[in-house]
């Protein structure tokens, strides 16, 4: 398994790490090769998954890493599959090539599509879109993470149909992920996500303003962080919001997590692309309303006024489906419990048997 995350080979632990620990027992053994990361070392975890970070500074060495180290593993023992996470300017599936094995590259996301809004965006959209093309007549399959967004972008870039590979990742705790009727909602909206370009953080807040103006004490909750980080305060001052929006602590355990969103009336993802998005499906979980741009896994669940609201990304839009859901409690009970029955069949167990059992029927097919 050619992986970018090394947070297991920091010893963190996380959503990599669990997948690994129900994943393992589908394997007789599982090596992972990742980029190299500040404390990572080589470790063993859950008896049978064996982590390689790469010993060379510079992530563009990746491939060279792959190839050196994996061949070394492949004179070792005889693997089945190789699998390459593939993203960003595609080190890994460069490598996975190199070993010269029947593999499987992993597309859940390509950044900036469908809607790119900066020219970096731009930029790795053009380089997916050579890839995909290029790794087409490569690779045994392409395993994508949604049944609409990803299947037609391959489709539309003439991969064959029998080699696009359906298998969700959206690996869910219900044990932990669910309703807390007693918890108190100081959040009329909550944001949960990276504040980054491709979130529509803004959109977001220009859409509070609009609500603002017939709900002048409704709030928002943001969790997260990052580079866009001061212009969203700026923003917040340019809009005279600072009384309607509250920055959230980071939410460090799942069980943390579930109580943030069972803290709120409804969930905004106004993304212009995304992977997943996990945090949506996770609130649906916890009978969160759910409003959302239709990125990634959401046109596959979403029911517009069913078990969520979809909408196009335009600031109005937002702003309606928001007053729909703040001014009706009985819509919000019912849209919640509607879309939290629709996410469980993303029970992790079942989920990633079924993941594994993808590709051990790809490994058949391939013997035969």
């Amino acid at each position: 398994m050619l992986s970018g995350d090394s947070s297991v080979a920091r010893g963190q632990g996380g959503a990599f790490d669990q997948l690994l620990r129900r994943f393992s027992h589908y394997w007789t053994r599982i090596d992972i090769l990742c980029p190299p990361a500040p404390d990572a070392h080589p470790r063993c975890i859950y008896g049978n998954v064996y982590i390689h970070p790469s010993p060379y500074r510079y992530a563009s060495w990746q491939p060279y890493f792959i190839a050196r180290y994996g061949r070394k593993l492949m004179r070792e023992r005889d693997y089945a599959l190789v699998v390459s996470h593939d993203y960003g300017v595609f080190l890994n599936g460069i490598g996975a090539w190199l070993l010269r094995k029947p593999y499987v590259s992993e597309i859940h996301h390509v950044e900036g599509y469908p809607h790119a809004v900066t020219f970096r965006e731009k930029i790795y959209t053009f380089l997916a879109k050579r890839y995909i093309r290029w790794v087409s007549r490569r690779a045994a399959a392409i395993r994508v993470v949604n049944e609409t967004e990803m299947p037609t972008l391959l489709r539309n870039l003439g991969v064959a149909p029998q080699k696009i590979l359906v298998l969700p990742s959206q690996y869910l705790d219900l044990s932990v992920l669910r309703p807390i009727p007693e918890e108190p909602k100081p959040y009329d909206v909550l944001f949960v996500g990276r504040l980054v370009s491709n979130k529509g953080i803004f959109t977001i807040l220009e859409a509070l303003d609009l609500v603002k103006d017939s709900h002048r004490h409704v709030q928002l909750g943001i969790r997260g962080d990052g580079p866009l980080f001061e212009a969203v305060k700026e923003k917040i001052i340019e809009l005279k919001l600072q009384l309607n929006v509250t920055f959230i602590p980071r939410a460090d355990t799942p069980e943390a997590l579930t109580r943030l969103y069972n803290q709120t009336f409804m969930l905004v993802c106004a993304s212009t692309s995304e992977g997943g998005p996990r945090v949506t499906v996770e609130a649906m979980a916890c009978g969160v309303p759910v409003i959302s741009t239709p990125v990634g896994i959401m046109p596959d669940i979403i029911v517009t006024g069913q078990n969520g609201y979809l909408f196009s990304g335009d600031v109005y839009g937002l702003a309606a489906r928001i007053l729909i859901l703040l001014e009706d409690e009985s819509l919000r009970r019912d849209i919640g419990e509607a879309g939290r029955q629709s996410v469980q069949k993303f029970e992790a167990s079942a989920m990633i048997e079924q993941y594994a059992r993808g590709y051990h029927n790809l490994i058949n097919t391939l013997k035969s």
